[in-house]
């Protein structure tokens, strides 16, 4: 893989991205909360249109990777801001879009900001609106009045050694951002993966959000023991399969 480059957003945030020039439509691949683009799926996806003479584009959200800014500080919006100015400055015409779990919520946001730019959209272990259907729901009243009070509360993850620090202000802006308060109009096809074992995203979301959803290609994939992670090659083989199935 080559150094990544930098773009500066008329946000004034500075995103780290990779992109190749291919054939359309082209691949943007929407990392997850605290993932950057150097994780299992965005290379593999990098890997999978190179060899398909397909253009792709990855990037770090402000906060996350080597983008500026600090994680702590940005929200859902900020990062949908990123994914939209990116799709804007940097690609042409219609894109796949495909979100890997937070990821599959801002592309969910950008189906809704920018229709006419999206060709198809993949969502793989989606989770839209998580901040307050998870987290929010998840905490005990002691728990929701740190948040409040301090600002930010520390919860393990099983993505990583350390605590992940959920701040007030992410909870406040999700709620502002959520996409399955009304109908969602998706266009285009629309493919969701998800994993039976997944302890990150009931199998109630996806199915939440097909109920919500309007369009005329929508389907739905489960895979059977999978976790949320869905990156094992058979995993990786389905979402290379998705993408090659999707009309051009």
């Amino acid at each position: 893989m080559t150094d990544c480059k930098f773009f500066d957003a008329p946000s004034g945030r500075r995103l780290a991205y990779h992109r190749i020039e291919g054939e359309k439509p082209e691949v943007v691949f929407l990392g997850g909360f605290k993932s950057d683009m150097e994780g299992s799926k965005a290379t593999f996806l990098q890997e999978w249109a190179e060899s398909h003479g397909r253009g792709f584009l990855r990037f770090d959200y402000s906060g996350h990777g080597e983008s500026s800014g600090k994680f702590t500080e940005g929200c859902i919006g900020d990062w949908a801001q990123d994914a939209m100015d990116m799709v804007s400055a940097l690609t042409k015409g219609p894109q796949i879009i495909v979100g890997s779990s937070m990821g599959g919520w801002i592309a969910l946001l950008l189906a809704r900001a920018m229709p006419e730019r999206i060709q198809a959209l993949v969502g793989i272990a989606a989770a839209p609106d998580f901040t307050e259907d998870s987290l929010w729901a998840g905490l005990d009243e002691g728990q929701r009045a740190t948040v409040m009070r301090e600002g930010q509360i520390g919860l393990p993850s099983e993505y990583a050694d350390s605590p992940y620090i959920f701040t007030r202000h992410l909870i406040e802006d999700g709620r502002k951002q959520r996409v399955l308060l009304d109908q969602l109009n998706l266009p285009f096809p629309v493919r969701f993966l998800q994993g039976t074992a997944d302890a990150s995203v009931k199998l109630s979301v996806p199915l939440r959000i097909i109920e919500h959803a309007t369009g005329p290609d929508i389907r739905l994939t489960l895979v059977k023991g999978v976790d949320h992670r869905f990156s094992t090659p058979e995993c990786l083989a389905l979402i290379a399969t998705t993408l090659e199935e999707l009309p051009r």
